[in-house]
C-alpha cells in the first residue's frame, strides 16, 4: 500500500459553528474506508474538502503527486443531456480519440446497468443520478474514490447491486454512509469523527463490527481512566483546601500539577458523556386489540399492477416493513393505510377514533429560511408533549441543539440535522398507528440507534419503509415484500427474504453451465484454467447452499452478530461465483471466436 493524500492538524468552522478542530487523517491505496460520526460533526465538509471542493481554515492538505480523485456527492443534478454525453464530457481532460470516449461511455453505462436508450440525465430518477454520477466519477480512472452517502435514493435492490459493484471496481475509497450492514460489507477500515475522542479522532482497521468492538473497550477504557483521575483530583482538592502553611513556595509545582489534573479530569468527563437524541414517540395507550384490518387489497398505476389481494391485520405491537424496489408500490399501500387514496378493490377497516401519524419524507421537507426556532415550535415558545408544556429552549436540547442556535436559519444545517426536527415534529402526535415512509434517511448511527429502540417501546402499530436492513432486522417483526404481484408475500425477518431471493436465483445460475474445454486454441495455462472453473464453481455454490441454510436456524437469525457474519459470508462468496461466470464467459467467447 502506498500513500495516497493525508491531512495534518486541519480545522473548519462555518460563521460560529466549529466542525472539527486538528483533525488528521491518512489514506493509502486499497483502503475502503468507512466515515462515520454523528449529524454536524463535518463528514461531508472533510470530503470536499479532500475532493478539493472546499478548504480548511488552517492545516495542510498533502496528495500524492498528480492523484487523482473521484467525488460522488450526496445530490446529484444533470444538464438535459443523454448519460452518454455526460460521461464522454467527463473525459474532455484525456487526449483520447473520440471512437475511445464513446466506447468507455457505453461500457461504463452497461457496468451501472443503463440500457443505453436513456434520453436525458435530467430526467432520471434519484438513484439512477446516483449510478451516473459514479460513472462519471469513475470513467476517469480515479486513485481514490470519495462517496458521500451512496445509498441514498437507492433501493434495497439498488444497495445490494452497489455493495457487489464497488467490491469489484473500485480499489480504494472513503466513504460516508449511516447504513450499518452496507458499512459492515464494503470497508476494511472505519474512522469516526466526534468529540468523545481525545483527537477528535477514532480509526480501526478492519470491519464495521470490529470497529465497534474496539471503540466500546476504548470508551470503557476511557470511563476507568475518568473514575481514577477522579479519584486523584479528590485528594488533590483535600489538600488545595488545607490551610495556607501547607501550600509553600516549595510546593508551589504541586499546586500546578493539581490544576492540570483537575482540567484533565474535566476534559475526560466531558468526553464521556456521549450525547444522544430523545426519542419518545408518544401513544395513546389504547386497549383494541385489532386496530386496523385490510381485507383483499389491490391497486394499480396507470396500466401497472402494484399488488392485490393483499390481506393483513394490525394489532398493538405490531410492527411490519415494507419491501420492495422503487415504485413497487410501498408508498402507495402506506397513503392507502393513511386513507390518503383509495385502494382500486378491497377495503381497509380502521378501529373507531383510530389516531394515526404519517411521516412523509418528501412532504416532511420545511423552507431554508426559517430559524430552528420556528421549525421545532412553530406555535410559539411552547410545545405539548404528552400533556405537559415543554418551553423551546429544552425541547431543542432533547434533538441534540444548542439553545444557542434557536435564531439560525435551518437552511445552514446538515441534512441530519433537518432529520431530527423532521422526528420531533412526529413526536408530538399522540398515535395508535404510525406510518413511517423512510425517517432514517440522513440521521448518524447513534440517532438510528435510539429511533429503533424507541420504535420497539412503541405499544401501537407500525408500518415502516426503510432500507436500512440493519433498523427492519431490529424493529419490524413481519416484512412483507412487495414488487411481483402475484408473489406478494409475509416474512418473519429479512434473512428469510434473502434467503427466498437466492432460491429464487439458482436456477438461473444453474441453467447455462461451463463444460470442458474441446480442444480450442486457448493458452496452456488458459485452458487449465477453463477445465477447473466447473469445479471451483460447484464448490462455491455448495458452500453458497450451506450459508443459507444456516440463515434459516434459530441460532443464526437470533445472534444478530452471527447473523451478520453469515450474511457477509453469502456476499462474498456470491461475489466470487459471479467473477468465475465472467471469467468463464470471456474464455468461451476466446475459444469460439478462434475455431
Amino acid at each position: 500500500m502506498s500513500l495516497l493524500i493525508s491531512c495534518q492538524s486541519i480545522s473548519k468552522s462555518f460563521a460560529t459553528k466549529r466542525l472539527f478542530e486538528n483533525l488528521s487523517l491518512s489514506i493509502a491505496s486499497q483502503e475502503r474506508i468507512g466515515l462515520i460520526g454523528p449529524n454536524g460533526s463535518g463528514k461531508s465538509t472533510l470530503l470536499k474538502i479532500l475532493a478539493g471542493e472546499e478548504t480548511a481554515d488552517s492545516g495542510a492538505l498533502s496528495p500524492k503527486r498528480n492523484l487523482s480523485i473521484g467525488y460522488v456527492p450526496q445530490t446529484c443534478d444533470f444538464p438535459d443531456l443523454s448519460p452518454q454525453t455526460i460521461l464522454i464530457n467527463a473525459l474532455k481532460k484525456d487526449a483520447l480519440p473520440d471512437y475511445e470516449k464513446e466506447r468507455l461511455a457505453e461500457m461504463w453505462l452497461s457496468k451501472l446497468g443503463f440500457s443505453g436508450n436513456e434520453s436525458s440525465a435530467n430526467a432520471l430518477s434519484g438513484g439512477w443520478k446516483k449510478r451516473l454520477s459514479m460513472a462519471t466519477a469513475l470513467i476517469t480512472t480515479p486513485d481514490l474514490l470519495l462517496l458521500d452517502e451512496p445509498t441514498n435514493h437507492l433501493d434495497l435492490e439498488g444497495i445490494l447491486w452497489l455493495e457487489k459493484f464497488l467490491t469489484r471496481e473500485a480499489p480504494t475509497y472513503l466513504l460516508v454512509s449511516h447504513d450499518r450492514y452496507f458499512l459492515q460489507n464494503t470497508v476494511n477500515k472505519v474512522v469516526e469523527i466526534n468529540p468523545v475522542y481525545p483527537t477528535g479522532l477514532f480509526s480501526i482497521d478492519g470491519s464495521y463490527a470490529n470497529f465497534l468492538s474496539k471503540k466500546e473497550e476504548f470508551l470503557q477504557g476511557q470511563l476507568q481512566h475518568e473514575r481514577s483521575l477522579a479519584s486523584k483530583a479528590r485528594k488533590e482538592i483535600d489538600w488545595l483546601r488545607q490551610t495556607p502553611k501547607a501550600r509553600t513556595t516549595k510546593s508551589q509545582a504541586r499546586v500546578d500539577e493539581a490544576h492540570d489534573l483537575l482540567k484533565e479530569h474535566s476534559a475526560v468527563r466531558s468526553r464521556n458523556r456521549e450525547k444522544r437524541a430523545s426519542i419518545d414517540f408518544a401513544a395513546t395507550e389504547r386497549e383494541t386489540r385489532k386496530l386496523l384490518s385490510a381485507n383483499n387489497l389491490s391497486k394499480s398505476a396507470g396500466d401497472k399492477l402494484l399488488f392485490e389481494k393483499l390481506d393483513f391485520i394490525l394489532s398493538p405491537g405490531s410492527r411490519i416493513g415494507l419491501m420492495g424496489p422503487n415504485g413497487s408500490g410501498k408508498t402507495t399501500l402506506l397513503r392507502m393505510l393513511a386513507q390518503e387514496i383509495s385502494p382500486d378493490v378491497g377495503k381497509i377497516k380502521p378501529a373507531d377514533e383510530l389516531k394515526v401519524v404519517y411521516f412523509d419524507q418528501h412532504r416532511a421537507q420545511l423552507p431554508n429560511d426559517i430559524s430552528l426556532r420556528e421549525a421545532l415550535s412553530p406555535k410559539g415558545d411552547y410545545v405539548e408533549f404528552r400533556g405537559r408544556p415543554i418551553h423551546v429552549n429544552g425541547w431543542c436540547k432533547k434533538f441534540l441543539f444548542s439553545p444557542d442556535l434557536l435564531d439560525q436559519r435551518i437552511g445552514t444545517l446538515s441534512g441530519g440535522e433537518r432529520a431530527r426536527i423532521a422526528v420531533a415534529h412526529l413526536m408530538l402526535q399522540p398515535a395508535d398507528l404510525l406510518l413511517l415512509d423512510e425517517p432514517t434517511n440522513d440521521l448518524d448511527i447513534p440517532t438510528l440507534e435510539t429511533l429503533e429502540e424507541s420504535l420497539l417501546d412503541f405499544p401501537g402499530a407500525l408500518v415502516l419503509i426503510t432500507h436500512d436492513r440493519c433498523m427492519l432486522d431490529r424493529v419490524c417483526n413481519s416484512l412483507l415484500a412487495l414488487g411481483e404481484p402475484e408473489h406478494t408475500e409475509f416474512y418473519a425477518d429479512y434473512a428469510q427474504w434473502q434467503a427466498s431471493l437466492k432460491t429464487a436465483s439458482a436456477p438461473v445460475k444453474e441453467k447455462k453451465s461451463p463444460t470442458k474445454p474441446t480442444g480450442a486454441k486457448l493458452s496452456y495455462n488458459e485452458n487449465k484454467e477453463y477445465g477447473q472453473i466447473e469445479g471451483k464453481i460447484e464448490k462455491l455454490e455448495e458452500k453458497l447452499r450451506s450459508l443459507n441454510e444456516l440463515l434459516e436456524k434459530d441460532e443464526t437469525t437470533q445472534n444478530p452478530k452471527k447473523l451478520q457474519e453469515v450474511c457477509t459470508a453469502i456476499g462474498l462468496v456470491e461475489t466470487q461465483v459471479e467473477q468465475l461466470y465472467l471469467r468463464w464467459e470471456e474464455l468461451e467467447q476466446k475459444q469460439s471466436r478462434s475455431q
